[in-house]
């Protein structure tokens, strides 16, 4: 992810796995140290479909962690 700032604008999504590929539900949309705390707050399930997307990359929640 280029833009790693805190307070970077980030779109917070959840691609679940739907029949057709899924649908993608926005979780939030502001600051990226607000939608990572929203996302911790969420369950291992909902969190394994998590993506933030700033307006040059998406990255998977999960790997934001692992990095």
């Amino acid at each position: 992810m280029r833009t790693t700032y805190l307070e970077a604008t980030v779109r917070l999504y959840h691609l679940d796995s739907g029949p057709e590929g899924g649908a993608a539900n926005t979780l939030f949309y502001g600051p990226l140290s607000e939608a990572m705390r929203i996302a911790a707050q969420q369950s291992e399930e909902v969190q394994d479909g998590l993506f933030i997307a700033t307006d040059n990359d998406v990255v998977a929640y999960l790997d934001l962690l692992e990095g």
